[in-house]
């Protein structure tokens, strides 16, 4: 099995602790509480540390003490030594005394007197002289009747590791050589190995404890987050469009009442959806279905309106008028009936492409040709600038036309008789067409609902191409057929730019257009000179 990196250690910790509810909240449990059996630990081990010392001290101290007053009645006791081997008996003697009631045989003495005596003791040290400093000889010497002790570290034997100890110093009168400074020490290394002991077995038992809680921990959390996660996963598959999906409800606690909850609600959606479903259907058929019976007696309204158009110069100037106004109604009347049939296509998913090799910016050109006439009645000219797009690509020729048409129109219905450019691009991925116009545009609330079905940024404002408000719509639908897509950018006063993007290879997915929404230019009027279309052959075209 593979071991990650230290280095990955942190990106994934921090992944688990954003996605994961239960390692989030078991990280925290076991964060908390091994901070707080830490914390108990070390003043556990603080307290068991002072209390040993403390003890030890005061059982130090007290035989000591025993020990010197014992030593001193052996002094005191004795018969007068007038020479120097006697007196050396003497504190012989009381050493001896002294070591068996203070319960050590670390000791040291030395004379305090600096004269010098002929019978006097000389000094004896069992204590290295680095345990007695300084400052604890001063106050022995200084203190006849004070018990003066101090912490220190000593080395018990040559070589051996320092331990620590204490050392208890008083003053002892010994017969004709005055006052000795005598000093005991006591080793604490059997309360230093006791207190580490406790303190590891301290940390040992923390350390099992915060597993055994993060065990727990971890246990008692799947036990509540497997329902939630089976919730989540019942709601995501329920989102994706599988009704029949459910929860399992087990016992009466809270998480089943969450199970019985969620159930009733998905019951109620799939009720709803159904409801809905069979109304969408409803509808669809009404509209396919009147529009298709509509289409007969339309024709025969077409024909006599083609008649009455084509012969209202036999009529007089009202009637003629009529004949005119009912022929580009019925005309209208028909592209609705057409658009509706289409729409309904489209929510009937019953839509089929029918792709064959073709060149969109050929396609592009023949578009703009045959409406040419329209824009010049506008006052607008249109313009087409193909840098790429002559490459076969599979398409729906048919579909893509009505898209341009579409475009094109609203550009010319919008254009307020300003230059119209068609531009036409490709890269390895897709081929895009983009129609700009310098118009009144949009704000950006009016660009989110363009594509909405029957919907006219400026209601008030007349028709002049007869446009049935499905035309955007559909061109959308005819877009995303083909795995493309159609963009929109608009600002009020720059006018708008359409922007059809295709891939090259029906099914993949193109995530940017050869061509931006938004145009470069900052100037409405500053449009330059723009190339005409080149075809492969290199013919050029105007």
């Amino acid at each position: 099995m593979a071991v990650r990196r230290p280095s990955t250690w942190l990106p994934a910790i921090r992944a688990q602790w954003t996605s994961s509810l239960r390692f989030r909240t078991t990280f925290i449990t076991v964060a908390a509480t091994g901070l707080a059996i830490a914390v108990a630990c070390v003043w556990t081990a603080l307290a068991i540390h002072n209390e040993l010392f403390t003890s030890r001290k005061d059982q130090v101290l007290d035989q000591a003490q025993r020990g010197i007053e014992q030593a001193q009645d052996v002094l005191d006791t004795a018969e007068v030594a007038t020479d120097s081997a006697a007196l050396q008996q003497l504190l012989f003697d009381a050493r001896d005394t002294l070591t068996a009631q203070a319960g050590t045989s670390y000791i040291a003495y030395y004379r305090i007197d600096d004269a010098t005596s002929a019978i006097a003791p000389p000094d004896f040290a069992l204590i290295e002289d680095g345990a007695l400093t300084v400052g604890l000889r001063e106050r022995v010497r200084t203190s006849a009747d004070t018990q003066w002790w101090q912490s220190v570290p000593m080395q018990l034997s040559d070589g051996s590791t320092p331990v620590p100890a204490i050392v208890v110093g008083q003053q002892l009168q010994v017969q004709n050589a005055n006052a000795y400074e005598v000093y005991l020490a006591y080793s604490l290394e059997d309360a230093d190995r006791t207190l580490r002991f406790v303190q590891g077995t301290l940390w040992i038992t923390g350390v099992v404890l915060v597993l055994i809680v993060a065990t727990i921990s971890w246990f008692v959390l799947r036990t509540v987050a497997q329902p939630l996660i089976e919730a989540s996963q019942t709601s995501a598959r329920l989102a994706a469009g599988d009704l029949d999906v459910r929860l399992p409800v087990r016992g009466r606690d809270e998480l089943a009442t969450l199970g019985r909850s969620f159930n009733a609600m998905a019951d109620s959606i799939e009720s709803q959806i159904t409801e809905l479903a069979e109304l969408s259907q409803v509808q669809q058929r009404f509209v396919a279905d009147v529009s298709h019976e509509l289409r007969t007696p339309l024709t025969t309204i077409r024909l006599a309106s083609e008649m009455l158009n084509d012969r209202r110069a036999e009529f007089d100037e009202s009637t003629a008028r009529a004949a005119e106004l009912l022929h580009a109604q019925v005309a209208r009347f028909e592209q609705l009936l057409t658009d509706l049939l289409e729409i309904s296509r489209y929510d009937a998913g019953s839509v089929q492409l029918e792709r064959e090799p073709t060149s969109l910016a050929q396609l592009a050109e023949d578009v703009a040709g045959s409406m040419e006439q329209v824009a010049a009645q506008h006052g607008s000219e249109l313009r087409i600038v193909a840098p790429g797009g002559y490459s076969p690509v599979e398409v729906d020729p048919r579909r893509v036309r009505r898209i341009l048409r579409n475009l094109i129109g609203n550009a010319i219905e919008h254009g307020e008789g300003r230059p119209i450019v068609i531009t036409v691009d490709s890269d390895a991925r897709a081929v895009a067409i983009g129609v700009r116009d310098h118009g009144l545009g949009m704000t950006p609330e009016d660009a989110e609902r363009v594509f909405d079905r029957f919907w006219r940024a400026d209601p008030s404002r007349k028709r002049t191409l007869g446009g049935t408000g499905l035309g955007l719509s559909i061109a959308l639908g005819d877009a995303k057929l083909h795995g493309g897509a159609l963009a929109v950018w608009s600002e009020p006063g720059r006018g708008s730019h359409f922007v059809l993007t295709l891939p090259r290879v029906p099914g993949e997915v193109s995530d940017r257009s050869p061509i931006p929404a938004e145009p470069h230019e900052r100037v409405a009027d500053d449009l330059g000179v723009t190339q005409p279309i080149r075809t492969e052959d290199g013919e050029a075209r105007p």
